[in-house]
């Protein structure tokens, strides 16, 4: 491969982008899909799944807000971490700034579900 650049011929490879999401064929599934997958195998209507959802998601994200954590055995927990005080840089500035102490929510998995992964899931 070459190319032209004011009237002189550079000859160089053409070199490809690595793309990682295609190697290592991740696939995310959305919330569309949740309920899509849940509506078919329980055959409930999607609309009604959604709710359901939805009214799950809103309740996590509500005990989360008021400092509660929730355990769903087997599956995992969702936490509020307390992060402490650290200071930290802004490196477009060149200078020092203190993070203040906050929380944040955070899922912990299950022994039983990170085993299940770890044996179902084949590392390519």
């Amino acid at each position: 491969m070459f190319q032209i650049y004011a009237n002189t011929i550079i000859f160089a490879p053409r070199l490809k982008k690595p793309n990682l999401l295609n190697k290592t064929k991740i696939r995310a599934m959305t919330k569309a899909d949740i309920v899509t997958d849940i509506s078919d195998k329980t055959g409930v209507e999607k609309i009604a799944v959604q709710a359901a959802v939805e009214a799950f998601m809103t309740t996590i994200k509500t005990s989360l807000e008021a400092g509660e954590n929730v355990y769903l055995r087997g599956f995992g927990s969702f936490i509020v971490k307390e992060r402490a005080e650290k200071t930290g840089r802004n490196i477009s500035k060149n200078t020092t700034i203190i993070i203040p102490a906050h929380n944040i929510p955070a899922f912990k998995p299950a022994k039983t579900f990170v085993e299940s992964v770890k044996s179902k899931v084949a590392i390519k």
